[in-house]
Parts: structure tokens; sequence; C-alpha cells
């Protein structure tokens, strides 16, 4: 738990904010981004910059929830693997630990094609940091 003491001083925290209103103004624009001209009413139309379709908003939100599911799969897949690399783990702990993975693959898969995805879909394009998961 934090207390008064261990919050920065306000006027850090407005430092903080007015260099991050400065960097996020440097960064060019996509035209998709662009807000649209003032209307008729004079109202400014930001409300059209956030595209939200009723139709795939699910398919959207299970689209991202997978992704996450499955890099904690392929994260705890890297660490049993690296357990086994060690040798700190029986026989029948690996063996258990394999085909508990194994099945985790399968599921995702299902879910996937349940939905209409491929696991390629899952992998987000992070743009200069590369994707989200590491290619298969």
């Amino acid at each position: 738990m934090t207390g008064p003491a261990d919050r920065p001083p306000a006027g850090r925290l407005d430092e903080v904010a007015d260099a991050a209103r400065r960097a996020f103004a440097l960064l060019p624009a996509r035209p998709d981004e662009m807000p649209p001209p003032l209307g008729p009413d004079g109202g400014s139309g930001a409300a059209r910059r956030l595209r939200t379709d009723p139709e795939t908003v699910e398919r959207d939100l299970l689209k991202l929830v997978l992704t996450v599911v499955e890099l904690l799969r392929q994260l705890m897949e890297r660490q049993a693997l690296h357990r086994v690399d060690q040798g700190g783990l029986t026989e029948e702990q690996e063996e258990r630990l394999g085909l508990t993975l194994m099945v985790l693959h399968d599921r995702m898969t299902e879910l996937c094609r349940r939905y209409g995805l491929s696991m390629e879909d899952l992998n987000l394009d992070l743009g200069p940091l590369g994707t989200l998961l590491p290619p298969p």
C-alpha cells in the first residue's frame, strides 16, 4: 500500500504529463486516424474516429482473449522445456507435462477453428517491435 510519502511531487507528475504530450504530438498520424473536418453543427466528429462494428466486436474480443491465452501457453511451454533441459523433472513428470502441452495446443487450435480464426490471426503486429508471438 502506498501513502502520500510514496507519491512523486505534483510538479514531477505535471512534468511527465507535459513530456508525454509533446512526444505524442511528434508522432505522425495515419490518414485513417485523422479526425474528420468540423461538421455543419460545429462538432468535431471525434466520436467517428473510434471504429467499432457491433457485428465484429464479439469476434474481436474473442480474438484478443485467445491471443493472451496463446501467449501464456507459449510461455508455459518455454518454461517447461527449460525445466526439462535442466533435468529437474522425473520421466513421469516430463511425460505428463508433454501431454498437457499437446492437449492445450489442440484446444487452442479447436477454439480458433470454432470461431473462424487461425493461429496466425492471433499474432498481433506490434509495429516496429515485430509480432507478439514468435513464428511457429
